[in-house]
């Protein structure tokens, strides 16, 4: 039973993660190398990672900056950016690529938000279902009377305090993330 309550955790946990993951890459007007870990770039006929060619770096709080390590990489690393869906426009000067980041409206911010509580309801959705499956294994392990009512019982409650602790944690980084949007 202790496997089964471990296992859960790792899950929920794993959602987490996801979440953060997911709400990194949502830009809140602020330059951060991980708002281009997505882009992939085509480099000898390979897609690969931004970061695996070049090194992005911050210049200032509204734009990045990416130094390729093959100066012919400069223009298809820039289609790969406009191609992105980011609506970000590079610009060349020299050896280095300039992102500027354009700020966010009102309205954009808005639809930020939206997306990012989507992202958390799915993250409190695959929660639950972490908890669902402990829960079968639980009502499994009873039914074959590999354990008792009681344990049964205690497990469950276990169980409902770590999905309450992780859909706690989510509502927080939610809340988090809506404030740092609707800053200026």
């Amino acid at each position: 039973m202790q496997q089964t309550l471990k296992d859960s955790e790792t899950r929920m946990q794993k959602s987490i993660d996801a979440f953060k993951h997911e709400t990194s890459k949502l830009r809140t007007g602020r330059a951060h190398p991980s708002l281009l870990e997505s882009i992939r770039v085509d480099y000898y006929n390979n897609e690969t990672p931004l970061s695996q060619i070049a090194n992005i770096t911050v210049g200032d709080p509204r734009t990045l900056v990416i130094t390729p390590w093959e100066k012919r990489m400069i223009p298809t690393i820039e289609k790969a950016i406009m191609a992105s869906g980011l609506g970000l426009n590079p610009t060349t000067t020299g050896d280095i690529i300039r992102v500027p980041l354009p700020a966010l409206t009102e309205e954009r911010r808005k639809d930020l938000i939206k997306v990012v509580r989507n992202e958390a309801e799915n993250a409190r959705v695959s929660i639950r279902n972490a908890r669902r499956d402990a829960n079968n294994v639980l009502k499994e392990a009873l039914k074959n009377k590999e354990i008792a009512e009681d344990e049964e019982r205690r497990q469950a409650e276990a169980i409902q305090k770590l999905t309450d602790k992780f859909i706690a944690e989510v509502d927080h980084l939610l809340a988090a993330k809506e404030t740092d949007l609707m800053a200026i």
